[in-house]
C-alpha cells in the first residue's frame, strides 16, 4: 500500500471490510504496524450486534494493535505516527454513535475530522457503508443518518488517494474508471 489515505465503500455483506483488511496488510509489508480503529459500541442485550463485531474481531491477526474510538476519530487520528497504518472501521457506525450531535456540532465534528485526515502523516484506511441506495428512510433519525454518512463519504472520496467500491466481492477502484463531480462538496 502506497497510498496514505483509502476509502472502501459498499453495501452490507459485500466484502469491503475484508478488502480494507487485505489492503492494510501489504502495509505490513513495506514496514508499517497495523492499528485497527474499531468504532462500535456494544450495546447491553444485543447479541447479534455483539456476534458481527466478535467476527471482525477474531478476523483480525494477533499482532494488530485494536483500539476503540467510538466518538473522538479526528483525535485518535492526530496520535498516529508514519510507521502506522489506521483501519478504521466504520465510519457508518462512528456516524451512528453522533446521531444526538446537533447539526451546528456535527459540522464542526466532521470539519475536524477532515483537517485530521489531510494533515495526518499515518496511513489511513476507512470503511464505510452505502446507505442512500435505497428507498428513503420512513423516520427523522433514518435520514439524517443517512444523509450525514453520505456526505461524509463523499468528502472522504474526494481527498482519498485511492477509493474502492466493493460489490458482490469484487472491489473496483472507482477514481480509476469514475469522474469526480464536486471538488468542494458541503458537509
Amino acid at each position: 500500500m502506497t497510498q496514505r489515505v483509502i476509502l472502501v465503500t459498499g453495501a452490507a455483506r459485500s466484502g469491503k471490510s475484508e478488502w480494507a483488511e487485505r489492503l492494510a496488510s501489504q502495509s505490513e509489508g513495506i514496514g508499517k504496524s497495523i492499528v485497527y480503529v474499531a468504532t462500535a459500541q456494544r450495546y447491553e442485550g444485543d447479541t447479534d450486534w455483539d456476534r458481527r463485531i466478535d467476527q471482525h474481531i477474531e478476523r483480525r491477526p494477533g499482532n494488530w494493535r485494536s483500539v476503540e474510538v467510538p466518538f473522538d476519530l479526528a483525535g485518535a487520528i492526530a496520535t498516529g505516527s508514519e510507521t502506522e497504518c489506521f483501519l478504521v472501521d466504520s465510519l457508518g457506525s462512528w456516524v451512528g454513535n453522533a446521531l444526538e450531535m446537533t447539526d451546528e456540532d456535527w459540522q464542526f465534528c466532521c470539519q475536524g475530522l477532515i483537517t485530521a485526515v489531510k494533515s495526518s502523516v499515518v496511513g489511513l484506511i476507512f470503511v464505510s457503508e452505502e446507505t442512500g441506495w435505497g428507498v428513503i428512510p420512513a423516520y427523522p433519525m433514518g435520514r439524517l443518518f443517512r444523509d450525514r454518512l453520505g456526505r461524509l463519504v463523499r468528502e472522504l472520496g474526494q481527498i482519498s488517494d485511492q477509493t474502492f467500491l466493493v460489490a458482490a466481492g469484487f472491489a473496483i477502484d472507482v477514481q480509476k474508471i469514475g469522474i469526480a463531480i464536486d471538488r468542494d462538496p458541503l458537509i
